[in-house]
């Protein structure tokens, strides 16, 4: 099963490397990573995504914890979420092409960020299938290059996703 883990750490140097490297040392793939600077310049948040039972999971975050640096460490993927990426996307833009293009850009909401006389890069948010969907129509035009983000996830409603019951946090 596909899970969202969602990591508080301090700001330091090290943090990523000792996190990956608890993976990696263990077997375990990471499919996506993002990480971010939060509203505390001291303490980033680090967005994982990884498969494995729910036993698998459970063993990879009471690891995550006992990490120097982890602040909070949670499975997003048992609250109710919003999970987003982001891709950039340079297509072959033809000018005979691109109102079609533009077409298939505002049906999916995306954007185009830069246009030249023979290509173009549009930006997308939005979740994976939506992402993935709208590359297999821009696949005809010729896609030139493509980028993306690691997933991110966000908690619903008014409680933050880093809220934490005392017994899913390590105190530092």
């Amino acid at each position: 099963m596909r899970h969202i883990i969602s990591i508080l750490v301090e700001n330091k140097p090290g943090a990523l490397s000792r996190i990956s490297g608890l993976f990696s040392g263990r077997g375990y793939n990471i499919e996506s990573l993002s990480v971010g600077v939060t509203n505390d310049p001291k303490v980033s948040i680090m967005t994982i995504v990884t498969k494995g039972d729910d036993k698998i999971v459970e063993q990879i975050i009471k690891q995550l914890r006992k990490l120097i640096n982890t602040l909070k460490v949670r499975d997003v993927t048992q609250i109710e979420h919003i999970e987003r990426e982001m891709f950039l996307i340079k297509v072959q833009a033809l000018p005979k092409y691109r109102s079609d293009i533009f077409n298939i850009v505002n049906t999916f909401r995306a954007k185009v960020v830069d246009l030249t006389g023979e290509s173009m890069v549009i930006e997308i948010t939005g979740t994976k299938d939506k992402n993935q969907a709208f590359i297999k129509v821009l696949e005809p035009y010729g896609l030139i290059e493509l980028v993306r983000t690691g997933s991110v996830a966000i908690g619903r409603g008014n409680k933050a996703t880093t809220d934490f019951t005392k017994q899913d946090t390590k105190q530092i």
